[in-house]
């Protein structure tokens, strides 16, 4: 008679997903406190990818409202170290270069700027006076807070527009008042809103081109010329500029791009993050541990039903994928807490701050990729453990 040989029934994956969590659903506490240790980790890892990239992403709003095509032509120094001055003609001679779209220019003034003559002259509060044209708004691409902007009419008068830091150090709230500047008043005719590009003329007092030639001695150099050219074209025109200006020393003409700090600053604005990923590394790696160590408890406490399902024809393999099954589900609950704690945190910030609310689709996955490899890991050894336990000793044990 011939023999048949039996082999073990295969476990389908409702059968794994059923006996890998059967040790969680009869002990949920123990879920709970050993699943916290993995959601901690990534909670931590998605807040700090997510709020970096919602940063940056702010920046790169910012950037792309002010634009990366504006340079700034300003004066070097000479051979020997003295100061030149650009020509009076600079600005139209930018303008006629290809590819440039729109110029503005300010001119730097000595005379000190006031609330009153009552003040000391020596009290500037850090406010610098510029002479400006009336191009330089749109070149900037600035807007007004308050009031208007030099014009045709005005800038031949003495009035005066105010960046919003020297309005607020001046204490001016609105058009209409007056500042004391070269021993007469001024008439506050606008304030800006905020130049990001332009930091220098924010901390200014303007006024029109024709009132600082008239009134205020200006000599019609310009110091700073503002140029805004095509994107494709921003390249050529740097290189132009300083022959365009002063072909016989083009040295002395220096070219910046006022936006290079805001691209350097989006640039690194993950250089911090690596420092707070490893903290969140290292706490997923304890939460990978305290998985373990639960995972062995169970072992310890479960030989009783080892040994029977082993007796009642349970495979070695079979064990083995229960708990690591039962490890990775343990992890996967754990993951799935801390991508949620952790873009909720992201959101909290990003709404408190007024910004962009960005969670990287890569963070999220790679967050929950490294628990599923930390849950399988933590499991492996008390999986091995659980799959070498004898049948007949682990029912005399229990």
């Amino acid at each position: 008679m011939r023999r048949t040989r039996l082999s073990p029934a295969s476990l389908g994956p409702r059968d794994v997903l059923h006996v890998g969590s059967a040790g969680l659903r009869t002990r949920p506490m123990r879920v709970v406190l050993s699943a916290l240790g993995i959601a901690i980790g990534i909670a931590t890892m998605i807040a700090v990818v997510g709020i970096s990239a919602s940063s940056k992403a702010q920046l790169l709003q910012k950037l792309d409202a002010l634009g990366t095509n504006m340079l700034v032509a300003s004066p070097g120094q000479g051979l020997f170290g003295e100061q030149v001055k650009l020509p009076k003609e600079s600005p139209g001679m930018v303008g006629r270069i290809d590819g440039v779209r729109q110029v503005g220019a300010t001119g730097d003034l000595s005379q000190s700027v006031r609330r009153s003559e009552k003040i000391p002259e020596e009290e500037t509060g850090g406010i610098t006076l510029k002479a400006a044209d009336e191009g330089l708004l749109r070149t900037l691409r600035g807007s007004m807070a308050s009031g208007t902007w030099l014009n045709a009419a005005n800038g031949r008068y003495p009035s005066v527009v105010l960046g919003h830091v020297s309005a607020q150090r001046l204490g001016i709230t609105r058009s209409g008042q007056q500042v004391y500047i070269g021993g007469r008043y001024f008439t506050v005719v606008g304030i800006l809103d905020p130049l990001p590009l332009a930091p220098e003329i924010e901390r200014s007092a303007l006024v029109g081109w024709p009132a600082a030639t008239e009134a205020l001695g200006f000599d019609g150099h310009p110091t700073s010329i503002y140029e805004r050219s095509t994107d494709a074209s921003v390249q050529a025109v740097r290189d132009l500029i300083p022959h365009t200006v002063d072909p016989e020393n083009p040295r002395n003409v220096q070219v910046t791009d006022p936006s290079s700090a805001l691209q350097a600053k989006a640039a690194t604005e993950g250089a911090f993050t690596n420092l707070l990923l490893g903290l969140g590394g290292v706490a997923l790696l304890v939460g990978g541990v305290g998985v373990a160590n639960t995972m062995i408890i169970s072992v310890l406490e479960r030989r009783h039903e080892i040994g029977l399902r082993r007796s009642m024809g349970a495979t070695r393999g079979q064990i083995r994928l229960q708990f690591v099954t039962e490890s990775l589900l343990l992890s996967g609950l754990g993951g799935l807490a801390g991508i949620v704690l952790g873009s909720a945190a992201t959101y909290v910030f990003a709404a408190s701050g007024g910004i962009p609310w960005v969670v990287p689709l890569w963070a999220v996955g790679g967050g929950f990729g490294a628990t599923l490899v930390i849950g399988t890991i933590a499991g492996l050894y008390p999986a091995v453990r659980a799959a070498r336990l004898s049948p007949t000793l682990a029912l005399q044990a229990a």
